[in-house]
């Protein structure tokens, strides 16, 4: 693995990592809007050009299968 692709990588897991987190606290703290806007801008950036561009996951679906384990 490169450091590119160790990079992209890392930087894919922290953003699952921060969706998980922002997920949990709009859920017990729903007035939070900071946490909210996080949130979106996390599922933004799983359906962006900019995911495709780091790796050949789909970025759609690992958003649906993330949303399914918070259902």
């Amino acid at each position: 693995m490169s450091g590119y692709e160790a990079l992209a990588n890392a930087v894919i897991l922290q953003a699952v990592r921060d969706w998980r987190d922002a997920c949990r606290i709009n859920k017990s703290y729903p007035e939070n809007f900071a946490e909210e806007r996080k949130w979106k801008d996390i599922e933004r950036f799983f359906r962006s050009d900019w995911f495709s561009v780091l790796t050949n996951l789909d970025g759609r679906l690992l958003l649906r299968k993330l949303q399914e384990e918070q259902a």
